[in-house]
């Protein structure tokens, strides 16, 4: 099996065209007619994540958040991005991204934090993007008991949110990362709770009674991202070992 054939699974489960803008998604470095000897499947790319790749023999690395956002406009290794390249060069190692593309496909990386939750989403059509999905729980939880689980399920140590909600919690919202942005249409679409990554300290304001707000942490909330990867490639590509990262890449400690 070639990189190519891989990296061909991911994008039509999360075609290209749906990524941002602003986005880099798709190939990062490296040469896709190479045989795939393993995929190390991550969150972020840094030394220690291409060093677990050379660790485990896995000549190619599939990350959510790309490794090259912006162009390079020289590579001596003056920071860890541009090391990064260097040693996955000299390593034989490629690199793919799937990013916004992934947040915004059908069955992605909100779907899979409904699916960690035990939510059933009921977005209903698999032609739009799913930037926002709109999940709902088994049974109505009150907020302290929902803000416990998310908690417990996501490894968070502390959750940001605003005051408890009084009303029964059944109609979830959820945008991995940094999904503030998605909050109006949760609220429009009669969410009683909005679970996302990270959120600008002036947008908790004026929620009272309205939503239950909980912020997880970027790393926490897109941490499972790297199930969805194993899963297509296994599904499209059987016999390419996948390994999932054991580098915890989070930059943010809770002291």
């Amino acid at each position: 099996m070639k990189i190519r054939e891989v990296l061909s699974a991911l994008e039509q489960f999360a075609p290209l065209p749906l990524q941002e803008s602003w986005d880099n998604a798709g190939l990062q470095v490296g040469l896709t007619e190479t045989e795939v000897s393993g995929a190390l499947l991550c969150l972020d790319v840094n030394e220690k994540i291409v060093d677990e790749a050379i660790s485990k023999g896995c000549n190619l690395i599939v990350s959510h958040h790309p490794l090259l956002f912006r162009g390079l406009k020289q590579i001596s290794g003056r920071d860890f991005v541009q090391r990064c390249v260097i040693k996955a060069i000299k390593n034989d190692i490629c690199v793919i991204s799937m990013h916004t593309n992934m947040d915004n496909a059908w069955g992605g990386v909100n779907f899979k934090i409904a699916e960690k939750l035990g939510a059933a989403p009921l977005s209903s059509s698999e032609g739009d993007t799913h930037a926002l999905v709109i999940a709902e729980l088994p049974e109505p939880m009150s907020s302290s008991d929902f803000i416990q689980k998310v908690k417990r399920v996501f490894g968070v140590e502390c959750a940001m949110c605003n005051e408890l909600l009084e009303r029964p919690i059944r109609k979830v919202a959820i945008c991995g990362g940094a999904g503030d942005f998605t909050l109006p249409d949760a609220i429009a679409a009669g969410a009683d709770a909005f679970i996302t990554g990270e959120m600008h300290y002036h947008v908790f304001f004026d929620h009272e009674q309205e939503i239950q707000l909980c912020v997880i942490g970027h790393y926490q909330s897109e941490q499972f991202t790297s199930e969805i990867f194993r899963d297509i490639i296994h599904k499209a590509c059987p016999g390419v070992r996948t390994e999932i990262a054991e580098t915890n890449t989070n930059p943010i400690k809770y002291i």
